[in-house]
């Protein structure tokens, strides 16, 4: 039912900032967990980050905690993901993903727990 768009995926050098963004839609945004997830050339996708609005609780990886911030504007649709102090490992393919039920706990972090995705954004970091 709902429709995941991501953009502002691009190419930076280590230690710069990019800002994600997901635009939804053909749903209530507000009913709808939402996180972000990325994967590399021959790797898993992995989980990035999470975020219930109800209960204003957000998850993030280890690898990315401190750096990445994830955000929502449940009135224009919108999930975010500002990640700063960008490492070449960061280099992947990110995703934007949706679920029924703005709930967070370690379920969120499974790719498979989410209903919808979007066609991904490149992002690239040059060491």
């Amino acid at each position: 039912q709902v429709q995941l768009v991501e953009s502002g995926g691009g190419l930076v050098q280590a230690g710069g900032s990019l800002k994600l963004s997901c635009a939804a839609s053909g749903g209530t945004f507000s009913r709808y967990g939402v996180g972000w997830f990325r994967q590399a050339p021959g790797k898993e996708r992995e989980f990035v980050a999470t975020s219930a609005y109800i209960s204003a609780i957000t998850l993030y990886a280890d690898s990315v905690k401190g750096r990445f911030t994830i955000s929502r504007d449940n009135a224009n649709n919108t999930v975010y993901l500002q990640m700063n102090s960008l490492k070449s490992e960061d280099t992947a393919v990110y995703y934007c993903a949706a679920r029924l039920g703005d709930f967070a706990g370690d379920f969120s972090k499974l790719p498979n727990r989410y209903d919808y995705w979007g066609q991904g954004t490149q992002v690239t970091v040059s060491s």
